[in-house]
């Protein structure tokens, strides 16, 4: 569950950059957005591959 904690935060975190982007115009914001995104994105490939490698090798057990 330590993934699943990680990911929540990462998602939490951009709450406040998501709001001044979108409602305020703050175009810092906008790339800290996509940088969260990218982050988001890397993390949840990782989560991804150990999820498979792991049912891979309960199947081969």
């Amino acid at each position: 569950m330590n993934r699943f904690t990680h990911l929540r935060d990462l998602v939490l975190s951009l709450e406040d950059d998501f709001e001044k982007f979108y409602d305020k115009g703050n175009n810092a914001a906008g790339t800290r957005v996509r940088k969260g995104m990218q982050d988001l994105k890397d993390l949840a490939q990782e989560i991804r591959k150990e999820v498979q490698d792991m049912k891979n090798n309960a199947k081969a057990e």
